[in-house]
């Protein structure tokens, strides 16, 4: 089902070209618009123009062009639908559904909503074990270590996965998700040629969770705590339907606000770096 033409002239009459894509990126006013570097290519002189009398957006250096919704589809790469739904929440705004998508859009629409709810529920699972005896003493003395308060534990979502093969597994099977979309979210890997052979992709490791800019988990990197040199130190989520990598930013969604009011941005290689910054 596809949004109604009520919900979509609603968030049309309610959205704020100022305020939506002030929730990505620091502006400065000049004259009657507001200017800020293109988020659509690199540069370092502002030619990005932001129009709150025309509600309309260009940038003078690749023409990137359009309302707040052209620039909620651009930014955060999803379609004219999602884009509605995304907006509609920021306003508060109720989505009403309509019958006119086709069972193909309906199909894609929601895999893609079933991803986002699976990796929700396993960022609520990791972050559950770090009050269980394992993951106190493993995840949560590691975390104290590096100095985070509860706080910031809290707030970055961070999280252990339990040692053994199929804990994240057997919870979400218990709680209705079928072994498809665990494994195209990337949290479950089957054994190459042995179909019956599924098993946990992050096992033993302390997890940062890893937003969109909208704070919606996408994906995960776990870090091994224990010398095992047949381990990798991290294993990180591989590239999904809803998580591609050269699209997030690590710690983006903590740090939009900071970066629009301070218009200041330190970019760091890890991700205790960010989080210890922050």
């Amino acid at each position: 089902m596809g949004i109604s033409k009520l919900t979509t002239d609603k968030v049309k009459e309610r959205m704020d070209i100022e305020e939506v894509i002030g929730d990505y990126l620091p502006m400065k006013k000049k004259g009657q618009n507001l200017w800020a570097n293109c988020p659509f290519h690199g540069e370092k002189t502002p030619s990005f123009s932001i129009s709150p009398a025309k509600q309309i957006y260009k940038c003078f250096g690749c023409g990137k062009a359009g309302d707040p919704i052209q620039f909620v589809m651009d930014i955060e790469g999803i379609g004219f639908q999602e884009a509605i739904k995304h907006i509609a929440g920021r306003y508060g705004i109720e989505v009403e559904e309509d019958e006119t998508r086709t069972p193909e859009q309906n199909e894609a629409q929601n895999e893609r909503e079933s991803l986002l709810i699976a990796l929700g529920f396993a960022r609520d699972f990791f972050v559950k074990n770090l009050q269980t005896p394992e993951g106190k003493s493993i995840g949560l003395s590691y975390f104290k270590e590096r100095g985070f308060t509860p706080a910031i534990i809290e707030k970055f979502d961070l999280g252990y996965a339990l040692d053994g093969w199929d804990n994240l597994l057997n919870a979400a099977k218990s709680a209705g998700f079928k072994e498809e979309i665990l494994l195209k979210a990337g949290l479950i890997l089957q054994k190459e040629g042995d179909a019956t052979r599924i098993y946990d992709r992050f096992r033993n490791r302390v997890i940062f969770s890893i937003h969109n800019i909208s704070g919606k988990p996408l994906g995960f990197g776990a870090r091994i705590l224990t010398k095992d040199k047949n381990q990798p130190k991290y294993i990180n989520s591989p590239e999904t339907p809803v998580y591609h990598k050269s699209d997030v930013l690590y710690g983006m969604f903590q740090a939009k606000k900071a970066i629009r009011d301070k218009d200041n941005c330190y970019l760091v290689e890890g991700y205790t770096d960010v989080v210890s910054l922050h």
